[in-house]
């Protein structure tokens, strides 16, 4: 099995800047891979939240993960600055595959690509919930 290469920036549809904290690198100087699934929601969550399609507070409808996963190709650390594109891979009636990749300043080639799929539920019932209209449509800017 080879092993896959780095998405280019122009692979993504939007971008978001992220920039790096002393606390995220670990002992071997780089930054630690828990850090990347939280860039990750930081990005999508952020970019939604801007676009008004997720309140985070007081919306009737919020994402649960229900599957995630990272490539890593080349190391991040502080005082790195990242710029997170994002790109929806599917969009279901209640669910959606984000992608992400985590580029280390200017470079052109990801240095870490992930993704994970959000089920949107009822706040309350925690059960599926279609996607609400306005969620739906910035979604579908990026897909």
């Amino acid at each position: 099995m080879s092993r896959p290469e780095p998405s280019p920036r122009s692979a993504y549809r939007t971008f978001r800047t992220i920039t790096t904290r002393w606390m995220d690198n670990d002992i071997y100087g780089h930054m630690n891979n828990v850090v990347h699934y939280s860039l990750f929601d930081t990005a999508v969550n952020g970019w939604l939240i801007e676009r008004n399609a997720l309140d985070i507070h007081a919306g009737d409808q919020i994402g649960l993960v229900v599957e995630t996963g990272c490539r890593y190709f080349s190391e991040l650390a502080f005082p790195d600055v990242v710029t997170a594109g994002l790109r929806v891979a599917k969009l279901g009636s209640s669910s959606v595959r984000y992608e992400v990749g985590l580029f280390r300043n200017a470079e052109e080639q990801a240095a870490a690509e992930g993704f994970f799929i959000h089920v949107y539920v009822d706040r309350q019932s925690r059960r599926p919930k279609p996607l609400a209209p306005r969620l739906r449509q910035v979604l579908e800017e990026i897909a």
